[in-house]
């Protein structure tokens, strides 16, 4: 069985609004029972089994929170992918480098040990990118009454998960690209000229589909993806806002 070792970003900030409610403006050290979302999610990797070194990147507060938890605490770069490829470049320079590594958000509440290994399992070894995707019925199914941004395709209605297992040398290829995609994610014109007109036309048409967009990240990454169907829907519920805390908090199970 393959072990991997694991990139941590931990930069992500809230307003000030939510901070007031749960005592940090830093998403990973909000707490759930009586630990950090960032020491639940260095336990659940630690407890799958199978990932060796753990590389949380992150400001002062993080390396308070993760020292003795995480082999190694970087301090943070000006961006989430900067912030990756800060935890890929320490990697690749230490003994025996990894070939491929697991990417894991830290504002992941429900995340587990067997989740991750459920995900681990689905994913194809011989793919550079896997991408975790749940359907908007399963995601209900299992997060009743909360909220969630979905993608609809001529195959399903669709989110992503917040864990991706990444082959090195792919990812250090690709990463330009992912800083032009980050820092153009909130403008349409921006992404219209990343993604193409041919893409866009079947997004809007709703004739996309789920191997369109694998398709699309071998050509724009220039590397193989594989969006992971049927993923665990606890990969998909991240901390964004407010009433995404409420609703973890409501239903989490050791509070």
């Amino acid at each position: 069985m393959p072990t991997y070792d694991a990139i941590l970003p931990a930069g992500g900030r809230i307003d000030s609004s939510f901070a007031a409610r749960v005592g940090t403006d830093v998403k990973a050290l909000i707490k759930f029972g009586e630990q950090t979302i960032l020491e639940r999610t260095i336990a659940a990797l630690r407890g799958t089994g199978r990932v060796g070194r753990t590389i949380v990147i992150g400001g002062r507060e993080v390396h308070i929170e993760a020292d003795g938890l995480a082999t190694e605490v970087l301090d943070e770069g000006a961006s989430g992918p900067d912030n990756i490829l800060k935890g890929l470049k320490h990697l690749v320079g230490l003994p025996d480098p990894p070939k491929k590594v697991l990417v894991v958000t830290t504002d992941m509440p429900f995340l587990t040990a067997e989740v991750i290994n459920r995900f681990l399992d689905q994913c194809p070894q011989e793919r550079d990118i896997c991408v975790p995707l749940v359907s908007k019925a399963e995601w209900f199914e299992k997060f009743p009454n909360s909220m969630a941004t979905f993608a609809t395709l001529a195959d399903g209605v669709w989110t992503t998960g917040c864990a991706y297992l990444i082959d090195v040398t792919a990812l250090e290829t690709a990463m330009p690209q992912i800083e032009r995609v980050f820092k153009n994610r909130k403008s349409v014109v921006g992404m219209a000229k990343l993604l193409g007109p041919r893409f866009l036309f079947k997004f809007v048409t709703k004739t996309l589909n789920v191997l369109d967009v694998e398709l699309k990240i071998t050509t724009m990454l220039g590397c193989t993806g594989a969006a992971i169907r049927n993923a665990p829907t606890e990969l998909a519920y991240d901390i964004d806002d407010l009433e995404d805390y409420e609703y973890a908090h409501a239903h989490f199970p050791d509070k």
